[in-house]
């Protein structure tokens, strides 16, 4: 086990994926007050067409190029979602549904389609549905570091902007700020993220990693601030521990091992949760219930029928 730990190699993806659930931690939080953690699920089924795409043209798995690939049809799938909610009855929800099942059953039939080929069958294309960090090679490492890094700073230093845009966007507007810019970034952000984690966790559940920590941290915290900070640290660790355990296995997929010690968090944070938590609003409630039997013992009408007793 300590030699298997103690490998470079996965103590680079150890880093690459716990840099990856910061940065997602990080979007989450962004995604959680813009009300669209399903955006998240939508855009990341949408990408799995391009990766395919990208690996058909090229005729070979080179993660520059799916990257590239991934975000352009993630990005397709996002306008698809806007201009559905614009044009259309339909709500943002309901647009977003569609993309997600449209776009990822057409990708699933590219997989099927390029996995017959010679190429493909060998290619290991499946391992972008639940992800497998341990097939990573170093330079994939790299460009997740380096993408992840650009999350994290664009996020950390436009802390601000991003505070008065979720909370009061009028307030934004007359300050000068671009609200379609704003929007537009955050989408850049929420798409890269998805982009540089279909790999390591996989088109399914990168958007668990984007949208669990987020909630999780809500438990503990109503500052924005502290939320994001606590929400990093939850993507992060998550990414590490699920990494490391998945190394311990033969083929063990990394991104169900992810999820996994993610929603372990969350059901820690739902029962000891300082601010929402079951076990705290159970104290609270009871804690209030003998106050109120407290405070009618002591009321005058109360005591006004003790003396008539006597």
């Amino acid at each position: 086990m300590w030699s298997i730990l103690s490998s470079s190699n996965l103590q680079w993806v150890l880093l690459s994926t716990m840099i990856l659930g910061i940065a997602a931690g990080l979007v989450g939080c962004l995604a959680y007050w813009k009300r669209q953690s399903l955006m998240s699920d939508a855009l990341a089924h949408a990408a799995l067409p391009g990766v395919l795409v990208s690996f058909a043209l090229l005729g070979e798995k080179n993660y520059f190029v799916i990257l590239i690939g991934a975000s352009v049809s993630a990005l397709i799938g996002a306008l698809f979602i806007q201009w559905i909610r614009s044009s259309t009855r339909i709500t943002e929800d309901t647009a977003m549904g569609m993309v997600l099942s449209v776009f990822f059953g057409f990708g699933i039939m590219l997989l099927t389609i390029v996995s017959r080929s010679a190429s493909g069958n060998q290619s290991g294309l499946d391992r972008f549905i639940l992800g497998q960090a341990a097939a990573m090679v170093k330079s994939d490492v790299f460009m997740m570091l380096f993408l992840s890094l650009i999350v994290i700073l664009i996020t950390i230093i436009a802390f601000k902007e991003w505070k008065i845009f979720l909370f009061d966007p009028q307030f934004a507007k007359g300050l000068g700020l671009s609200l379609k810019g704003l929007d537009g970034l955050y989408t850049a952000l929420l798409v890269l993220t998805i982009v540089i984690g279909i790999q390591a966790v996989g088109v399914i559940l990168i958007a668990a990693l984007i949208i669990i920590p987020a909630v999780s941290a809500r438990y503990w915290t109503h500052s924005f601030k502290t939320m994001l900070f606590l929400s990093a640290f939850f993507g992060g660790g998550s990414g590490a521990i699920g990494t490391g355990i998945s190394a311990l296995g033969s083929g063990w997929p990394t991104g169900p091992f992810i999820v996994l010690v993610a929603a372990v968090v969350f059901f820690v944070s739902l029962v000891f949760g300082k601010e929402k938590g079951i076990l705290i609003q159970y104290i609270q409630q009871k804690l209030h219930e003998k106050e109120y039997a407290k405070e009618l013992v002591k009321s005058p009408m109360n005591q006004g029928i003790k003396g008539e007793n006597r």
